[in-house]
């Protein structure tokens, strides 16, 4: 297949800059698999559109403040004539950092043993202006320095292996320096309510660079009107990084790869997908990452779900043949990306695009911060 075939229009104007003031207030677009129809509807509708006896799974990922803006201290910068007055500028830059997730550490520890300890010290990162910014350069982040990082290896696409150099609360630095990391398509600064808006209610385990926006509609109401229509929930972890919002840039479907996501299972998790799978209940995924992390739990226990960490670059495209999820509540997602690829392998390819266009026409609010659909 090729990438092209994913593509549609959408309008500037459509894609959300700004959340709706209630989370629940979105419009959600239902789609029916069998018949080939869809229906407008209302997020609030949800839990009467649910089965009483499907099992609901949530990504509980928390964003955390990843991007940082900072300067070089331009020891690896090329040297300028001391003539020229823009030499200070140029060797001490102004850097922006977007933090995508722990890398291997010195001591061996992988990405994902890294992101079980507290304080991750090596991370992968994007890095702007990434072609200036060499090996052995060391870069000085907040506005005071808070955090001092070492540049120790260089990757594709502006992508850097930084070591950061120990503080008293990395966390918690993080947190003051920090800025939420809103999509590129968000044309706006970060703003306080951010911290809160762009998180789910029900965010727990800190990890995530971009936000399981599927989640972003609930609201405590509809999760109570959930549970007690009786219908049960559950819980994985995937933190979100690069392997969910990069680009798509081969021609072809299938030569794409997808970067590693650190992702977790509890024993309860597991135990609540086999049992549903067993008596023939189905498995609601909210958002493609509960997707790819229950697809690939099964796709690694040959067909069961085990209790269980590790990464996951599960890439989902039509001709997937899916083992445990059975229907998916998602936001609307960029042209030719693997979230849409996804969702098409769930669905067929040409009714998914032809639910978009409908979506465009009825001036749906296309992604993060946008309204949602309903894969049944």
């Amino acid at each position: 297949m090729r990438v092209s075939e994913f593509d549609y229009h959408l309008p500037d104007e459509l894609i959300a800059q700004e959340p709706l003031a209630e989370r629940s207030a979105s419009r959600l677009l239902h789609l029916n698999r069998q018949s080939k129809t869809w229906v407008d509807r209302s997020f609030r509708e949800l839990p009467e559109l649910l089965r009483q006896d499907d099992l609901l799974v949530f990504n509980n990922t928390r964003v955390i403040p990843a991007r940082l803006f900072g300067h070089r201290a331009g020891l690896r910068a090329q040297q300028v004539s001391p003539r020229n007055p823009a030499a200070h500028d140029f060797l001490h830059g102004k850097v922006e950092v977007l933090l995508i997730g722990p890398a291997s550490s010195s001591d061996g520890d992988d990405s994902a043993a890294a992101m079980a300890k507290s304080v991750p010290l090596s991370w992968n990162a994007l890095v702007h202006p990434g072609k200036k910014i060499g090996v052995g350069e060391q870069l000085h982040l907040g506005e005071q320095g808070e955090l001092q990082a070492e540049v120790m290896a260089r990757g594709t696409f502006g992508e850097r292996t930084l070591r950061f150099e120990p503080v008293e609360n990395f966390w918690a630095t993080l947190e003051r320096i920090g800025h939420v990391p809103l999509p590129p398509y968000i044309g706006r600064a970060d703003r306080a309510e951010d911290r809160e808006r762009y998180q789910t209610v029900f965010a727990q385990e800190r990890g995530s660079v971009a936000a399981p926006t599927a989640g972003l509609h609930f609201t405590p109401a509809i999760l109570d009107q959930i549970r007690q229509r009786g219908i049960e929930t559950a819980e994985v972890t995937l933190h979100v990084g690069l392997g969910t919002f990069q680009p798509v840039r081969t021609e072809q479907v299938e030569e794409h790869k997808l970067h590693r996501e650190f992702y977790s299972i509890s024993a309860e998790t597991a135990d609540r997908v086999t049992r549903a799978l067993a008596d023939g209940r189905r498995v609601v995924a909210v958002g493609t990452t509960t997707v790819r992390t229950l697809e690939y739990a099964a796709q690694r226990g040959d067909g069961r779900i085990q209790a269980g960490s590790g990464e996951a670059d599960l890439f989902i495209y039509p001709g997937y043949d899916f083992r445990v999820v059975g229907a998916l509540l998602t936001n609307f997602h960029l042209p030719k990306s693997s979230l849409l690829m996804l969702v098409c392998a769930l669905a067929d390819k040409d009714f998914v695009l032809a639910a978009y266009r409908h979506a465009v026409e009825e001036r749906y609010r296309f992604y993060s911060y946008g309204d949602c659909m309903l894969v049944e």
